[in-house]
């Protein structure tokens, strides 16, 4: 009896260690897991930003400019099309002209019909406390039409408009390598 209880105990032991090897192989196979992001051509950017809404990808430009008013925001460019980047962070000026690679978050900002009666009820608003003069408020008005006539042309109901999150920029070309970000 004391030889079966013996047996058992190393049986046991042994299929314990065995599952334990296991999950930490498992573990460590997870942690080491590269994620491939896409990267989306400048071109392509705007048909394709609907399937990757709030997921990361990549996208390669030249930096045409950084915002003068915070420096949070940046337009990435090259000869097929253009996106426009938000960061938390100041990127810095000295990026302007350089080629890179970001990697962002993808979000979607849509104009509906409730967006366009919210736009004319703020511009009114604005007219009526003196913001704006009656030009002003007349281009605006004509401004949220040329939405609507956008959506009807296009038989949809909403308007959508792309641009990327920033994560972090993989690599920098054409100037010294610097952060993207001052901190």
């Amino acid at each position: 009896m004391k030889k079966i209880v013996l047996l058992l105990t190393f049986v046991a032991f042994i299929i314990g260690c065995s599952n334990e090897t296991t999950n930490t192989d498992q573990k460590v196979s997870t942690e080491e897991a590269v994620v491939e992001l896409t990267l989306i051509e400048l071109g392509e950017f705007d048909s394709l930003a609907g399937n990757f809404v709030d997921k990361e990808v990549k996208v390669a430009g030249i930096v045409d400019h950084v915002c003068k008013h915070g420096g949070k925001k940046l337009l990435l460019v090259n000869d097929n099309g253009d996106v426009h980047i938000n960061s938390e962070e100041r990127f810095d000026d000295a990026l302007v002209g350089s080629e890179v690679t970001v990697i962002g978050i993808v979000r979607e900002f849509r104009v509906d019909e409730g967006y366009c009666l919210k736009m004319e009820e703020d511009n009114i608003a604005n007219h009526k406390d003196g913001g704006i003069d009656e030009e002003e408020l007349k281009e605006e008005m004509d401004y949220i039409q040329e939405y609507r006539d956008e959506m009807t042309e296009k038989n949809v109901d909403h308007l959508s408009y792309y641009s990327l999150d920033y994560v972090s920029m993989d690599e920098v070309i054409g100037t010294e390598k610097t952060e993207a970000t001052e901190g």
